[in-house]
C-alpha cells in the first residue's frame, strides 16, 4: 500500500518500480527496450528531457541494489545472441510470462502450420502484418486503458513510438 502510494506520488519511484518489474518478467533487454517499456507503462519522456541517460542510470543502480538485497543480481550480457540485462541464475523469461507463452506454445497446431506453409508467400505477408497490427492496436489500448487522460491519438503515438524502439 505505501508503495503504491509512493509510487502514484514520485516519478523516480514509479520508474524503478516499473523497471524492477519488467526486469523480474523478462530478460536481455538494451537500455532503449527498457526505457521503451518504462515509457509505455508511465508515458514518454518520464525520464525527463535532457538528463534522461543520468536519470536512467540512477534509477537502474537503485534497481540493481534492491535486487542484489534480495539475493539477485542484475547483469548485462554482451553476447551477440543475447544482448542486455538479465538477472543471473534465472530463465530467460519470469514465472507469469513463461506461463503465457506456454499457454501460447500449447495452442499451436500442426494442421495449422501445414496450412501456412501451403499459402502463397503474398497471404503469409499480410497474415504477418495483420498479427502485428493487432498486437500494435492492444499496446495503443493498454496504452490508453493504464492512463484514461490521454486521447487515442496520443495513446497511437506512444504505441508507436514504443514499436520503432523495439
Amino acid at each position: 500500500m505505501l508503495l503504491s502510494d509512493a509510487v502514484k506520488r514520485d516519478r523516480t519511484t514509479a520508474r524503478r518500480v516499473c523497471l524492477l518489474q519488467t526486469l523480474w518478467q523478462e530478460r536481455y533487454l538494451t537500455r532503449e527496450q527498457l526505457i521503451s517499456r518504462v515509457e509505455g507503462e508511465l508515458g514518454g519522456g518520464c525520464f525527463g528531457d535532457t538528463a534522461w541517460k543520468d536519470a536512467f542510470y540512477r534509477d537502474l543502480r537503485a534497481v540493481k541494489a534492491a535486487l542484489s538485497a534480495a539475493g539477485y543480481r542484475l547483469l548485462y550480457s554482451r553476447n551477440p545472441t543475447r544482448v542486455g540485462y538479465y538477472l543471473r541464475n534465472q530463465l530467460a523469461v519470469g514465472p507469469e510470462l513463461a506461463k503465457i507463452l506456454d499457454g501460447s506454445v500449447a495452442e499451436v497446431d500442426a494442421a495449422q502450420i501445414a496450412v501456412l506453409k501451403g499459402l502463397a508467400m503474398a497471404e503469409r505477408f499480410r497474415l504477418g502484418f495483420s498479427i502485428s497490427e493487432t498486437a500494435y492496436n492492444v499496446v495503443a489500448y493498454r496504452i490508453q486503458q493504464r492512463n484514461p487522460a490521454l486521447g487515442v491519438v496520443e495513446s497511437n503515438r506512444l504505441a508507436l513510438l514504443q514499436r520503432e524502439r523495439t
